[in-house]
């Protein structure tokens, strides 16, 4: 073999070897758990395997200040799911974080050891600036094309992430960001109520609704005046992507119908109202819905109110992926792939 052609032949080699690294990601919120085992490709990545679970980490959290001893145990119990699968599929690298639960959390630290000695999965507790630049990373390229700064949110558990975006470059740089303390869990819990009338309805959320601008008023008054000319928003997060299922009218849940979705503003304002009317019963039959997010959607459908309020735009993009693609893009991007 000529020494040129031995060369190109262990360079492809070498490429082939690489491209068939996996690697996962591991979120860890206040509500869900979430895994994404994925390899290179051209322009992105392959997914290979997933896994995600509602498990409430952060239920109670809001009142005691502790992580329960059940919410932990569901936790660890998905987390023993998510090691299985990283082990037989033989992940080259994995980064695993936990988000709002375990910041707040007194015993936080506690349970990331347990998680280290059970399942072997090694998660760091992320500052929230950090949280929202991955879910700004794992989802920006579903903006839609503008000038102008743009507006991408992510509703979580325990908290929501408001990030002003600019898109002027290659990749978007952020101008500013909010943190907020509440997500669907735990407005859910610092807001009851009597949900049983349509007048106790009506009351938990003008309540929470009241909370969440109460938050919001001091990252509003920042928003640049240009951000209101030519609006772009985009969130991320499970209040978007069931309220957007609901809107299409899904019999179920389909990925591929949501995710990339541009739905008038308006729209989605009227499915947070119609939501916030029903009864939890009402909820529960709705198959976007069902009895696992029938209590806390009421508060994402007020946060993502709150968010129309303060940034006004006419559609409202919709994203099925965020910090876990964010992880995959960075780790993908330190190996050399694009």
């Amino acid at each position: 073999m000529q020494p040129a052609l031995r060369a190109r032949t262990a360079s492809h080699a070498s490429a082939t070897q690489a491209s068939r690294r996996t690697y996962g990601a591991l979120d860890l919120g206040t509500n869900n758990c979430r895994l994404l085992i994925a390899r290179p490709a051209p322009q992105g990545f392959v997914i290979v395997d997933a896994f995600s679970r509602i498990v409430r980490l952060g239920e109670g959290l809001a009142t005691t200040g502790r992580l329960s001893d059940a919410a932990m145990d569901r936790a660890v119990s998905a987390l023993r799911i998510c090691g299985e699968k990283l082990r037989r599929r033989h992940v080259h690298i994995c980064r695993s974080v936990a988000t709002e639960a375990c910041r707040r959390a007194s015993n936080g630290a506690e349970f990331v050891d347990r998680v280290r000695r059970e399942t072997g999965i090694v998660i760091d507790i992320i500052p929230a600036e950090e949280e929202a630049r991955l879910a700004v990373m794992g989802c920006h390229v579903l903006l839609e094309d503008g000038d102008g700064p743009a507006l991408i949110f992510d509703i979580g558990g325990g908290s929501t992430e408001l990030v002003l975006v600019d898109t002027s470059g290659p990749l978007p740089t952020t101008r500013d960001w909010y943190s907020a303390p509440w997500g669907v869990v735990s407005l859910t819990e610092v807001e009851p109520g009597d949900s049983a009338t349509p007048e106790g309805r009506l009351d938990i959320y003008t309540r929470m609704r009241a909370r969440v601008e109460d938050s919001f008023r001091a990252f509003a008054a920042r928003l640049p005046q240009a951000a209101r000319e030519h609006m772009r928003l985009l969130g991320t997060s499970g209040t978007v992507t069931t309220l957007a299922s609901v809107h299409l009218g899904l019999p179920s849940y389909d990925r591929s119908a949501v995710d990339g979705l541009i739905v008038p503003a308006e729209s989605m304002r009227g499915v947070s109202q119609m939501l916030s009317r029903m009864s939890h019963a009402e909820r529960v039959e709705l198959p976007c819905i069902g009895e696992e997010r029938a209590d806390l959607v009421v508060a994402g459908c007020a946060i993502l109110e709150s968010i129309l309020d303060i940034f006004p735009a006419e559609r409202l993009g919709v994203a099925d992926r965020g910090i876990r693609e964010g992880i995959l893009r960075t780790l993908m991007a330190r190996d050399g792939f694009s």
